[in-house]
C-alpha cells in the first residue's frame, strides 16, 4: 500500500509541475498586451514602458517563471494588475464559495444520480427504468442557464421560496446560506445526476449478470445484501472516477450558475480576469483548477484501491 501511494504521490507532484509550466506559458500566449489595457489613455512608450517594468513583464520568461515559483512557494499569488489587490485576498474570498457550490451540487446529484442508476438496473425493463431514463434525457438535455432562469422565476419571483441571488457566508448565518446556496446546487447537479445514473445503471448491469452475483444468489442471500455488498461495491469504481472528474471540472465550470443566482466566485472573476488580461488572477485560478484536478484524481485513486484491494497490488484501475 505505501509503495501504491508514493507512486501515485510523486505522479501527482511531476502533473503539478507540468501544469504550473504550462500554465504559465499559456498565459502569457493569450493575445493582447495587459500594459496597453493598464494604461488607459496615456498610452505613450515611456508610460508602457514604465508598466511593464513595475510588474516586471519586461524581463525573459525564464525570469519570470523562476520569479513565478519562488512566489508559489511562498504562498503569493502576486497582486492583480487591474485593481492591484492581493490575488491571494480575491480567492480567499471567491474560492469558499465555488466550493461550497460544488460540494453540496456533487453531493446532491450523486445521491439521486446513484439511487436512480441502482433502481433503473434492478427493475430493469419496468416502469421504474423507463421512468429514470427519461428524466436522466431530460437532464442531460435541458441547459443549465435556461433550468435556473425557470427557478428563479417560478420558485424565487412567483412563490419566493428561495432567494434570486446573493451569497451569505456559512460561518456568519449557516441557516440563510444554505438558504441562498441549495437552489443553484440543485440546478448545477441535475445535469451530474444525468450522467452518474446514466453510468451507474450501465455498471450495475454488467455486474448483476456476472457470475459472482449468480454464486451469492445460489447461496442464498438476501437480495439487498447481494445488490449493495456485491454487485454495487463492484461498480462503484466507474461512479468515482465520474465523481471524481465532474466535482473537479465543477470548481472550474460553474461559471454560468454563479452568474445567474449571482454568486461571487471563481465565475466573475475568472471572466473579468480574462477580459482585462489580468496575468496574476488567471494564473491563480488556471493554477487551482488543475490543483484541483490533481487532488482529486489522487483521493480517486485512494477510493479505487478501498473498493477493489487488487488495485493496491497492480495498480492499475482497469
Amino acid at each position: 500500500m505505501a509503495r501504491y501511494l508514493l507512486t501515485r504521490a510523486w505522479q501527482s507532484a511531476l502533473t503539478l509541475l507540468m501544469s504550473t509550466i504550462v500554465v504559465f506559458v499559456g498565459v502569457r500566449a493569450l493575445p493582447g498586451d495587459p500594459a496597453l489595457a493598464l494604461a488607459g489613455e496615456d498610452r505613450s512608450p515611456e508610460a508602457l514602458e514604465a508598466i511593464r517594468r513595475h510588474y516586471g513583464l519586461d524581463q525573459p520568461l525564464p525570469v519570470q517563471f523562476a520569479q513565478y515559483v519562488e512566489r508559489l512557494v511562498q504562498g503569493d499569488f502576486g497582486v492583480s494588475i487591474r485593481t492591484g489587490t492581493p490575488v491571494s485576498s480575491m480567492l480567499t474570498t471567491a474560492l469558499p464559495v465555488t466550493v461550497e457550490l460544488s460540494v453540496l451540487a456533487i453531493l446532491i446529484a450523486a445521491a439521486l444520480g446513484v439511487g436512480a442508476g441502482v433502481l433503473a438496473a434492478v427493475r430493469r425493463g419496468r416502469p421504474a427504468e423507463w421512468l429514470a431514463n427519461g428524466l436522466a434525457l431530460i437532464g442531460l438535455s435541458v441547459p443549465h442557464f435556461w433550468l435556473g432562469l425557470l427557478a428563479i422565476l417560478y420558485l424565487s419571483v412567483a412563490t419566493g421560496l428561495f432567494p434570486a441571488s446573493g451569497f451569505v457566508p456559512f460561518l456568519e448565518d449557516p441557516v440563510d446560506n444554505l438558504h441562498h446556496i441549495v437552489l443553484p446546487a440543485v440546478i448545477l447537479g441535475t445535469g451530474l445526476a444525468a450522467i452518474i445514473m446514466r453510468q451507474t445503471r450501465s455498471s450495475m448491469l454488467d455486474s448483476l449478470s456476472s457470475d459472482y452475483v449468480r454464486t451469492a444468489k445460489a447461496k442464498g442471500l438476501r437480495p439487498r445484501a447481494v445488490i449493495t455488498r456485491h454487485a454495487l461495491r463492484n461498480s462503484l469504481i466507474v461512479v468515482v472516477t465520474v465523481v471524481g472528474l465532474q466535482l473537479g471540472g465543477l470548481i472550474s465550470g460553474a461559471v454560468v450558475t454563479e452568474q445567474i443566482f449571482g454568486l461571487p466566485g471563481f465565475g466573475k472573476m475568472t471572466i473579468d480576469a480574462v477580459f482585462q488580461r489580468d496575468y496574476p488572477v488567471i494564473q491563480a485560478v488556471v493554477l487551482l483548477t488543475a490543483t484541483a484536478y490533481i487532488v482529486i484524481n489522487f483521493f480517486v485513486d485512494l477510493l479505487y484501491s478501498v473498493i477493489d484491494p487488487r488495485i493496491r497490488v497492480t495498480g492499475d484501475p482497469a
